[in-house]
């Protein structure tokens, strides 16, 4: 879930006004801004439009939604940063401006360094320090990630990672973040949507220790999915995740996917359309819109719900999937719920002059149509 940067000096009382504004567009019956509220709000996850638009959403979810689109974990702690900023949630700064416990940030320094020896002692005199976390505010993931999560180098900080850092997260591990079940899961998650990782070679093994000391496999899943990162999926098919419709779309597996749609589950079917969109897989995105999935429903969360299916073929130039996804209906002035754009800013933008003209022309012809 892509998050909105805060200006330089945020105000408050503008922020009320997006509220308001959110409101507004419900009341509206704005489909970007249920989907917002259905992204950015747990209550909201498993409504439909309608149940949103019927007056669910109080001034107070409002003000919820927007602090989660800016990043925070809700308007108490975006009203607290507005009128007193902290370093912890300043994303300007780095990870270790952010960090403000000299002893977790000496932890995470040992960590990059690749210093085995020195981290096990720094380990020793602090034992606790692995259940430790720190809390970050303003980004849309890694808000508050304890130092085996910093081994997967994702978000970004450094841009490479030491050659021992499969050692380095076997001495976490053993100091006793194993016992962290959700900072395993989490750092797996971490490790197979990160790039550094991958092109440092490090991504499978760190799978593998992951796995090893309990990790779940399913659940390294949806982000290595929505990120593209197979290598990290064949991994984790060959510790046991299993191949369900999402992850056979994805893969571009279409006899598989044919076998698995009967029984597979309406979430699995909304984020198979939306991966084998992504990703370019036509047989599979016909065989989902003959089951009768709605070409232009935005897609689910965790891949890239901000946007819909045309918006992601439109995006990666995949002609094939726009012109059966306009064929069969799909929208082409929705917008995604971040930057406003519709499908064919989206061409625009990524120089797939191509679909670009093509979605232009499908648009003169409907606008033609309307007008006869």
């Amino acid at each position: 879930m892509p998050v909105r940067s805060l200006v330089s000096k945020p105000d408050l009382t503008q922020l009320k006004y997006q509220a308001r504004d959110l409101l507004k567009a419900l009341a509206a019956r704005d489909r970007a801004a249920a989907q917002r509220a259905r992204e950015f709000h747990p209550q909201f996850h498993q409504k439909g439009d309608a149940e949103i638009f019927a007056g669910l959403v109080r001034l107070s979810d409002a003000q919820t939604i927007i602090a989660r689109e800016y990043g925070f974990r809700s308007w108490v702690a975006l009203k607290r940063y507005v009128e007193k900023p902290t370093a912890a949630a300043n994303p300007e700064l780095s990870y270790y401006e952010r960090i403000e416990d000299a002893t977790f940030l000496k932890g995470l320094h040992l960590i990059d360094d690749g210093n085995v020896a020195a981290l096990q002692a720094h380990l020793r005199e602090h034992p606790d320090l692995v259940h430790q976390r720190v809390l970050f505010e303003g980004g849309n993931y890694f808000r508050n990630p304890t130092l085996l999560e910093f081994v997967a180098e994702n978000p970004v900080r450094r841009d490479t990672l030491p050659e021992n850092i499969v050692e380095v997260a076997k001495v976490l591990l053993d100091a006793g973040a194993k016992e962290d079940m959700a900072a395993l899961n989490e750092t797996l998650g971490l490790v197979c949507s990160g790039r550094v990782s991958r092109e440092r070679g490090k991504q499978l093994p760190l799978i593998e220790l992951l796995c090893s000391y309990g990790a779940d496999p399913e659940r390294g899943m949806s982000t290595a999915l929505a990120h593209g990162e197979f290598e990290a999926v064949d991994g984790l098919i060959q510790h046991g995740a299993r191949v369900d419709l999402t992850v056979a779309a994805a893969l571009g597996r279409t006899e598989t996917a044919h076998e698995l749609l009967p029984n597979a589950t309406s979430e699995e079917r909304h984020g198979a359309l939306a991966l084998a969109s992504q990703f370019g897989h036509a047989s599979v995105v016909q065989l989902l819109l003959d089951d009768g999935q709605s070409p232009d429903r935005y897609n689910p969360a965790a891949f890239h719900a901000h946007s819909t299916p045309l918006h992601q073929a439109a995006l990666a130039g995949h002609m094939d999937v726009v012109r059966l996804l306009v064929e069969r209906g799909a929208n082409l002035d929705m917008t995604d719920t971040i930057w406003k754009g519709t499908p064919i800013d989206w061409a625009r933008h990524a120089g797939n002059s191509q679909v670009e003209s093509y979605l232009l022309s499908q648009k003169a012809k409907a606008q033609a149509a309307a007008s006869e």
